[in-house]
């Protein structure tokens, strides 16, 4: 089946991928995997899905490797990025997703089915009316009522049928398209303001796990957005307005780790993006012997709560 992309046209039979109808290599391997993601567009792909997909049960492989050259070979192709992606997103230790609108072969060729049948119904009335014609005149119209009716009804059922595949085709354009009924959360790469650049590591993945757990929550509920480049600003360079329009979020989780009476303490923030302000504030303290152990894990539970108390109204009752 072809698939088609923006400018990118893509063939699962021959995986041979186009752009602007000019072809873009693209290895076996790497194929295999856009046309498992194009086939299943806007839904979740797993990890263990694509595994399944590209090497089967009995092969052994570094699997971590094998699918990070596989989606890095991707996103070069179609020029995409992690940060900022416009065609493949990564839901982080969960799988990926083939965020842009996808027309399929099928979708673009029922049009035209529906059109030849439409013509073929008139040929056979047109024939139908000479048939019955007297040698040496010509025919202007339908000779018969039962023939003025046939003609009729073709062109009403044709005229429907086109109708409802544009209409069709509206709802689908506008469901993919129109401004999400779904609240988003932009996540910020945490910031470690200790200045122990052997903590970087810990405090950068926390976001990691925020997302993980939010995401988790259900694509229907709630859309996380961890991935924006404008997300990886230090926090005195981050702008709410630019986040809103960066991420088309409502709300933003943040956080940093500082050094205070001694102990090591993690701010977190959850900011409403449309006037900048705290609408909930938390900070957990641990002495400098705890460290950080399952700290993330600790941090996600209570950005969890608080967003579904605030962002998703869990448990609140309207007055």
């Amino acid at each position: 089946m072809t698939y088609r992309f923006g400018i990118f046209e893509f063939d699962d039979r021959t995986c041979t991928l186009t752009r602007s109808d000019r072809p873009v290599p693209l290895e076996p391997q790497p194929a295999r995997a856009l046309a498992l993601l194009v086939s299943r567009a806007g839904d979740l792909v797993t990890r263990e899905e694509m595994r399944a997909h590209l090497w089967g049960d009995g092969t052994h492989v570094d699997f971590d490797r094998g699918l990070a050259y596989c989606i890095g070979q991707l996103r070069a192709a179609l020029g995409d990025t992690a940060d900022n992606p416009r065609f493949i997103q990564t839901l982080p230790r969960r799988g990926f997703s083939f965020i842009a609108p996808v027309v399929s072969e099928q979708e673009h060729r029922s049009s035209s089915d529906v059109q030849g049948a439409f013509e073929s119904s008139v040929a056979q009335n047109e024939e139908r009316g000479t048939s019955n014609q007297e040698p040496g005149t010509t025919n202007l119209e339908p000779r018969t009522t039962n023939d003025r009716r046939s003609l009729s009804s073709a062109l009403a059922l044709a005229t429907g049928a086109v109708l409802l595949i544009v209409a069709a085709g509206g709802w689908w354009v506008w469901t993919r398209t129109r401004a999400p009924d779904r609240p988003i959360v932009a996540v910020a790469v945490f910031d470690n303001e200790t200045g122990d650049a052997s903590r970087e590591s810990a405090v950068a993945t926390i976001a990691d796990v925020v997302v993980e757990r939010l995401t988790a929550l259900g694509p229907a509920r709630i859309g996380v957005n961890g991935n924006s480049k404008v997300l990886r600003n230090p926090r005195a360079d981050r702008d709410p307005r630019l986040v809103a329009r960066e991420t088309h979020a409502s709300f933003l989780v943040a956080g940093h780790l500082q050094t205070k009476d001694g102990r090591l303490s993690l701010l977190m923030h959850i900011i409403r993006l449309d006037d900048g302000t705290h609408v909930w504030v938390q900070r957990i303290s641990r002495s400098p012997e705890e460290g950080l152990d399952s700290l993330d894990e600790d941090v996600a539970a209570q950005i969890e709560k608080a967003v579904r108390q605030i962002v998703l109204k869990d448990g609140v009752q309207a007055s």
